[in-house]
């Protein structure tokens, strides 16, 4: 055999294993095996704290039913998905905290949680029942009434991507 021969049984050689040789990635963060699951049912999280904020069930809900349908091609249904969301609201405190000079709260402190129950029918061993809270603190200058949308509104971006970590991207 020829140097030019073994040149071209080379190259021939490395053309043919290129192919074969692939790099794969996911910018969603899901680590979904979609060829087993390709639904989810996302119950409505019902507030059951005893501080109750009408909006916040509703915006819950729907703020975890759109991180999936955003970030995953899982069909989002409302019952029956080959993984199961489920859960509610169990607390809804405000807490005053560090006292000021004037012997009253300088700060105060909204805390949200949030039970989860997961199932995942594909792989059962991946099902649990999990606890999610957030937090955020406001000048006890202004009210309740005027910060708790805002609040709510990050406390559920948290929750819902802790939720979504735990569910589908395995973080």
């Amino acid at each position: 055999m020829t140097c030019k021969s073994l040149k071209i049984l080379c190259l021939t050689l490395i053309a043919l294993m290129l192919p074969a040789c692939s790099i794969s990635y996911k910018f969603n963060g899901s680590n979904i095996d979609y060829s087993l699951i390709r639904s989810i049912s996302i119950e409505d999280f019902p507030n059951n704290a005893a501080l109750v904020y009408a909006p916040l069930s509703n915006s819950l809900s729907e703020e975890i039913r759109d991180a999936y349908q955003r970030q995953t091609r899982l069909q989002v249904r409302r019952s029956g998905g080959d993984l199961e969301l489920s859960g509610e609201i169990i607390g809804y405190e405000v807490t005053p905290m560090g006292v000021a000079a004037d012997s009253y709260s300088a700060e105060t402190k909204l805390t949200m949680r949030v039970q989860v129950h997961f199932v995942n029918n594909i792989h059962p061993e991946e099902s649990f029942d999990r606890t999610y809270s957030a937090y955020q603190t406001f000048d006890s200058s202004q009210t309740l009434n005027n910060v708790q949308e805002q609040l709510c509104q990050t406390m559920i971006k948290e929750i819902v991507e802790n939720i979504y970590n735990d569910t589908v991207a395995k973080w």
